[in-house]
C-alpha cells in the first residue's frame, strides 16, 4: 500500500523507483522532474496567473526565454509540455542550482529538493538556507528553509521540499493534474490526474 505524505496528503513514491543518477554526475531524473511537476500541475494552454502575467505548462512565463503567449487559446499536448518544461529545467535553472552547492555533490533528492525550491523562487543563489547547508550547518539550514513560506499557502510546499532535501522523502507517484483553462477570465479551472512518469522517462532530462 502505498503511503500518503502527512505535510500535503500526496502519495509518496515507492523508494524502489529506479535512477541512474550518479552524484558525481548530477542531472535531473525523471523522479525530480515529476516531484516538481506534482506541486505545479500542467496546464496546458496559456494563462493568467495571480497577478495577471501569462503562464503555461509547468508554471513557465515568457521570462523562461520561451514565449507563452503563443498558447493563448491554442492548447497543446502534454508531451509538448513537458518537453518545454524539461528545456526550461535543464537550462535556466539547472546550472544555478549547480552553482550554489559548490563543491558539495548532490544526491538525487538534495538535486531535486533544490530545483523545486528554485524552480518556485528564483532565489537559491541568495537564500541563508542553501549557505549554512554549505558550510555544514544542516540543522540550521534544515530550518531557514522555512523562512520561504510568503505567501503562507507556500508553507505546504517548502515542507515537502524540506523533508525531501533533508530526509529523502519523496512525494509523488508520477502522476500530476492536469487544469483546463475557463474564459473569458484565463484563469486554471477543474483538473484531472494524468500519469506523467513514463512521459518524462522518453524525454532528453
Amino acid at each position: 500500500m502505498s503511503e500518503i505524505c502527512k505535510t500535503c496528503g500526496n502519495v509518496i513514491a515507492a523508494p524502489s523507483v529506479a535512477s541512474d543518477y550518479d552524484p558525481a554526475a548530477p542531472h535531473i531524473t525523471p523522479r525530480i522532474a515529476a516531484e516538481l511537476i506534482a506541486h505545479e500541475g500542467i496546464v496546458t494552454e496559456a494563462y493568467r496567473d495571480s497577478v495577471g502575467v501569462w503562464t503555461w505548462s509547468v508554471g513557465l512565463t515568457d521570462a523562461c526565454g520561451h514565449g507563452v503567449r503563443r498558447y493563448r487559446d491554442n492548447p497543446q499536448d502534454l508531451d509538448h509540455c513537458m518537453a518545454i518544461y524539461a528545456w526550461a529545467l535543464r537550462e535556466r535553472y539547472l546550472p544555478a542550482v549547480l552553482d550554489a552547492f559548490g563543491d558539495h555533490e548532490p544526491a538525487e533528492h538534495e538535486l531535486g529538493g533544490a530545483l523545486s525550491f528554485h524552480w518556485n523562487t528564483g532565489a537559491i543563489r541568495r537564500a541563508e538556507w542553501m549557505r549554512r547547508f554549505r558550510d555544514g550547518d544542516i540543522a540550521g539550514a534544515r530550518d531557514a528553509i522555512m523562512n520561504w513560506c510568503r505567501p503562507a499557502v507556500l508553507t505546504k510546499r517548502r515542507r515537502c521540499e524540506q523533508a525531501l532535501f533533508f530526509d529523502g522523502t519523496w512525494t509523488n507517484d508520477g502522476h500530476a493534474t492536469v487544469y483546463d483553462v475557463a474564459k473569458p477570465s484565463y484563469r486554471p479551472t477543474a483538473g484531472r490526474r494524468v500519469e506523467i512518469l513514463s512521459r518524462l522517462e522518453q524525454l532528453s532530462l
